[in-house]
């Protein structure tokens, strides 16, 4: 077996079901689950029209790199949202079978052990390839590292950053040797969304030392008043229109509800694309042409878009009004998910608090410590809770009483 599967953490929620084996919830509520992020609307009826009507394609093998139609939806729809004069469909766009397999599969592709130094362009052996990433983080991006036999670095999100992480405090030195940069925008878990001036700092750095920025946008569709800029919107408008050496993830699992679809996408540079698509044709699972042909259908319409956001819109209004002051929430910039500081009375401590929902509340949250990692003796997500607001707005309004009730107001 690959030894560096024993350096993987077990998954979060692993960790949450070994937290939690020997509680049980006390009172006869209903289950309330805000823990994992999996969306609860309704998916879009025509989407799953489209898809009944195709199944008989199911027949036929698809293609690594999909329909071409689906290409050049995906190209009008990058184009249209972040404002791109063109994005080429064949050689900029590639669908995905969701974007956790990308991620994972991508870091695989493009982590390089034939290492140079990047100041004499002599080969060195003792050069470990670095994949810098934001702390707490999605887990895929540290156990696609671990796995390319990578070292992660851990950028701190925390309160002194505006929870998006201080990039301009990581050394040289780790530069030097860094491969790849994640950057979630908006964050999981977080939410806190990067700005133009953010992201030309990290296109400066990514030409100075040669590394790839791959920016994980699957909430971007998510937001409140103003949609987030994303990378190659940052790109585009800095002059460079070939995204040289930017790479973007999306999904229909959050914008449209679809996360059984396994829809997504990888965007940007035609030259990485190029290669990730020949390694893709050897590991990557082709989407199925009915979940292609679906997937045309929803990121041609907007209409269902606008609709979700302004549920998620109404749920974060009702528990800014019924829980701002009493959990000291903050909103996020973006996404779905409250960061939240676990109140002084639970000691601070996450895990305590996620028991306490869980046995008094019969409400599943996430602690925050299971999404981050111990940097020079301090976990950033320690002391809070990922609340995802996943639930219906009846349920939301029942899982805010309960919590009010556990915090004795």
């Amino acid at each position: 077996m690959n030894h560096n599967l024993s350096y993987l953490h077990p998954y979060p929620f692993a960790k949450m079901a070994a937290l939690l084996a020997d509680s049980s919830p006390t009172n006869g509520y209903s289950e309330i689950k805000l823990g994992i992020g999996e969306p609860k609307h309704e998916p879009p009826a025509f989407v799953l029209d489209v898809l009944r009507e195709n199944l008989d394609k199911i027949s036929r093998y698809p293609t690594t790199n999909g329909m071409f139609e689906l290409r050049q939806t995906i190209a009008h729809w990058l184009e249209k949202r972040f404002f791109l004069n063109h994005v080429d469909a064949n050689d900029q766009v590639l669908p995905v079978m969701g974007t956790r397999e990308a991620i994972f599969s991508f870091v695989q592709a493009v982590v390089d052990h034939d290492t140079t130094d990047k100041e004499s362009n002599s080969v060195s052996s003792d050069t470990s390839p670095t994949v810098v990433m934001p702390n707490p983080f999605y887990q895929i991006y540290e156990g696609a590292a671990i796995l390319a036999q990578a070292t992660p670095y851990f950028v701190p999100c925390t309160s002194d950053n505006d929870y998006k992480g201080d990039y301009r405090a990581v050394p040289k030195d780790v530069w030097m040797r860094t491969q790849l940069l994640f950057v979630c925008s908006p964050n999981n878990p977080t939410g806190s969304v990067m700005t133009m001036d953010d992201w030309e700092y990290l296109i400066r750095l990514s030409d100075q030392y040669g590394f790839i920025i791959a920016s994980d946008e699957c909430y971007s569709e998510l937001y409140f008043d103003t949609a987030p800029i994303g990378l190659l919107q940052a790109c585009a408008a800095l002059g460079r229109r070939d995204f040289k050496n930017c790479i973007v993830f999306h999904s229909l699992s959050k914008r449209s509800n679809l996360p059984g679809l396994r829809s997504g996408f990888v965007a940007g540079d035609a030259k990485i694309l190029q290669a990730y698509l020949q390694y893709r044709t050897y590991q990557g699972s082709a989407m199925p042409i009915p979940h292609q042909l679906a997937s045309i259908a929803a990121w041609q319409d907007e209409k269902h878009v606008a609709h979700n956001r302004a549920l998620y819109q109404e749920k974060f209004a009702l528990w800014m009004s019924e829980l701002g002051e009493l959990l000291k929430l903050r909103m996020p910039d973006a996404g779905f998910y409250f960061w939240v500081k676990v109140p002084e009375q639970f000691g601070s401590d996450d895990e305590i608090f996620v028991k306490a929902l869980y046995e008094q509340a019969n409400i599943h949250a996430l602690a925050g410590r299971y999404l981050s990692r111990e940097v020079d003796g301090h976990n950033p997500g320690q002391g809070y809770v990922r609340i995802a607001l996943v639930a219906s707005v009846d349920e939301s309004r029942e899982a805010i009483s309960r919590i009010r009730k556990l915090l004795g107001a």
